[in-house]
Parts: C-alpha cells; sequence; structure tokens
C-alpha cells in the first residue's frame, strides 16, 4: 500500500478542543454511524478542511479511519497530501472499473488514518456516485474501518451529496458564519432530508471570536448541534 503524507492545519488550544467536542458528538451519536457525509451550501466554507481533521482527530483518537475525498468536480485533496508518486488512483479509477479498490486506498503519515482520492473528474459524477459500484464499495469498507469520513460537493451548488448521503449513516453539515442566510441553510438542509440520511448535527465554521464567544473555550469552529434536524432552531 501506497503512503501519502497528510499536512495537519496548524492550530492552537482552542481549535483542537472544537475538534475534540466535534469527535465526541458523533461518537456518542452510536456506533451504527460509520459512515459519515460531511457537506455545506456553497463552496469555501470550510467543508474538506473540517473534513479532513475530523478524520485526523477521530485516527489520534485509536480508531480506524478513511478518509474519503468525493468532490469528483473540485477536488482539494491533493494540495493538502504529499504523494511519494508522481500520479495517483482515485475514487473515479475504481468505480469505472479501471483500478482495484486496493490500489487506490493510501495509508498516511498518521496511524490508522487512510485516504482515497477523487481521481480524475468524469463526465457523469452523480451517475458514479448514484451506482451499484459505489453502494457495494460502502459495504464492503464498511466491515473494516471504525468511520468513514466523505467529504462531498457543496449540496447548494450540485446534487451529489444527497446521493452520496443516502448510503450514509449519518450527514453533517459545515456552514460559514456570517455567510449563509438562515432560510439558504434550511432550503438544503430540506434537499438532504430527500436523501433519508439523518443529519446529525452542524458545524459552525469561521466564526468571528473578537465579536462571538462559543461555550466555555471559545470554539473558533463553533458549535455542534445534535439532532439539528429534528429541531428547529430559532
Amino acid at each position: 500500500m501506497n503512503q501519502v503524507t497528510v499536512k495537519k492545519e496548524r492550530s492552537n488550544y482552542q481549535i483542537e478542543e472544537a475538534y475534540k467536542s466535534l469527535r465526541a458528538n458523533l461518537q456518542f451519536c452510536g456506533e451504527d454511524k460509520k459512515i459519515i457525509a460531511i457537506t455545506s451550501c456553497t463552496p469555501n466554507e470550510g467543508k474538506s478542511s473540517v473534513s479532513l481533521q475530523l478524520a485526523i482527530s477521530l485516527a489520534e483518537s485509536g480508531k480506524s479511519v478513511l478518509f474519503i475525498d468525493a468532490d469528483l468536480r473540485k477536488s482539494v485533496l491533493l494540495g493538502r497530501t504529499k504523494a511519494g508518486q508522481k500520479s495517483v488512483k482515485g475514487l473515479t479509477h475504481y468505480l469505472t472499473g479501471q483500478s482495484e479498490l486496493t490500489d487506490v486506498v493510501y495509508s498516511t503519515n498518521i496511524p490508522k488514518l487512510y485516504l482515497i482520492y477523487s481521481g480524475p473528474f468524469p463526465p457523469n459524477p452523480a451517475e458514479l456516485l448514484g451506482g451499484k459500484n459505489f453502494r457495494s464499495f460502502l459495504k464492503a469498507i464498511r466491515k473494516v474501518y471504525d468511520y468513514i469520513i466523505i467529504d462531498t460537493p457543496p449540496l447548494g451548488s450540485v446534487i451529489d451529496s444527497a446521493v452520496i448521503a443516502e448510503e450514509c449513516d449519518g450527514a453533517i453539515m459545515v456552514i460559514e458564519s456570517g455567510v449563509i442566510s438562515y432560510r439558504f441553510a434550511q432550503e438544503v438542509k430540506s434537499q438532504l432530508e430527500k436523501s433519508n440520511c439523518p443529519i446529525l448535527g452542524v458545524v459552525l465554521n469561521k466564526v468571528d471570536m473578537q465579536k462571538q464567544a462559543y461555550g466555555k473555550y471559545g470554539k473558533y469552529y463553533g458549535k455542534y448541534y445534535g439532532e439539528y434536524g429534528k429541531k428547529q432552531e430559532k
């Protein structure tokens, strides 16, 4: 198995505590919540950073974690890792039958953390993710890892996230503070609910801590709202 180097974010105590809180809340959702889709309303809300750092945090707690970059339209994972080889195989290679599963799973410099790149941009991403190969793929890897974190495209832009979430145990929305309107967030939430995937919570990201304080430690990544899908936030 090939190995890649994952670049960890430079963080302080507050950020580390925020991710530990997010990790703990996810674990409290139950052992049956293993495959988690993470999405946002629009690009650049920090969804990919939150997804990867959550996967790292879970691995550092001793869990076996597979991080999947399923944003087949605009991947950022290659820029945040360092691969030893010039070309890498990804999810699209596997789903289109060009590579075996063992060829697209990479170990990392972080113990117990593995990842799958998105691969080249396909002409039919939604169809690939909604096909039987993707369902069989998730069914097979469920038995291997403690957690599978899937970074999906922004649901406010394309439908891919809802297609992926349909095969997942839960979903988390990342929302940028002060940018996304309440109405838009509700629209995206409603779209995600149509996939019949439980919404486990919301990560409020990029909070200006000079103006606001969230919780005892003033977490940079905001609150994690449990059972967001069951309660209407005022």
